[in-house]
């Protein structure tokens, strides 16, 4: 299937490992130019070679704190200036600690609103002139499952990306006329950096041990590559998937059990 993405500006931030990278590694696929950005330059290298590889489209990469507004402004007007305009957006941000919601201090949820959802805000807000000026653009947020399904150990991801539903809500009423759509994705576990080390603290260092603790839960029986979640961004971003818009896709092999 053709998503029709060849020729499209594609911008996905902390995307040097894990669901960012996958993300931006479909985009390529489907022949979009891709602009990456994170943190770590060695990472961020590896990511520019391995995404130039993944399709026939420009890459641009840019090392980059997503807490830093002024920033990740500037990054945002860079690469619609570089590559030639914009039309899908992917914003990601760093996680978070797990730990109960008594395990932590205002100034941690402070933190973690700053860090995992602001940065969202910034990117949306300065790309959506550019999608809307363009009559056509897709705006996706990366959050957590946590936001369907909050358990103890995430209550700081649940309370500061819940945050991110609202403002996600209200996009689509403001864009949703200019052709552009805003949907939030929700992955559960995927096999990342971020996870293994989350497993390798659970598991004290077992991470098969742990591993297997955690697929018991989830009824597909293993955990998510971030190709699985990049292929189901790169489907949003789509012309197929124009009239979706305003939801929240959960990406977790069946382990949300809610019907909400």
């Amino acid at each position: 299937m053709d998503l029709g993405l060849t020729g499209r500006v594609a911008l996905v931030s902390a995307a040097s490992s894990g669901l960012g990278l996958g993300t931006a590694l479909a985009l390529a696929a489907e022949g979009a130019h891709v602009s990456i950005a994170a943190r770590d330059p060695g990472r961020l290298a590896a990511a520019h070679a391995a995404v130039d590889a993944a399709g026939p489209g420009r890459v641009m990469s840019t090392v980059l704190d997503v807490c830093d507004e002024e920033a990740t402004t500037a990054w945002v007007r860079d690469t619609a200036a570089t590559l030639g305009g914009l039309h899908v957006v992917v914003t990601n941000a760093a996680g978070v600690p797990h730990g109960r919601a008594d395990a932590f201090t205002p100034g941690d949820y402070r933190t973690a609103v700053d860090a995992t959802m602001l940065p969202h805000i910034t990117i949306a807000l300065t790309a959506l002139p550019y999608l809307v000026e363009g009559g056509w653009g897709r705006i996706m947020m990366i959050t957590s499952e946590a936001v369907r399904q909050p358990l103890p150990g995430t209550a700081l991801s649940a309370t500061a990306r819940l945050g991110l539903l609202g403002f996600a809500k209200g996009l689509v009423h403001a864009a949703g006329a200019s052709g552009v759509t805003v949907n939030v994705l929700a992955p559960g576990c995927h096999r990342t950096p971020a996870f293994e080390g989350y497993l390798e603290a659970r598991g004290a260092g077992d991470i098969d041990a742990a591993l297997k603790e955690v697929t018991a839960e989830i009824p597909l029986g293993e955990v998510g590559a971030p190709s699985d979640f990049g292929a189901i961004a790169a489907f949003l971003a789509s012309e197929q998937a124009r009239f979706v818009t305003g939801t929240v896709m959960v990406v977790d092999g069946g382990n949300t059990r809610g019907f909400g």
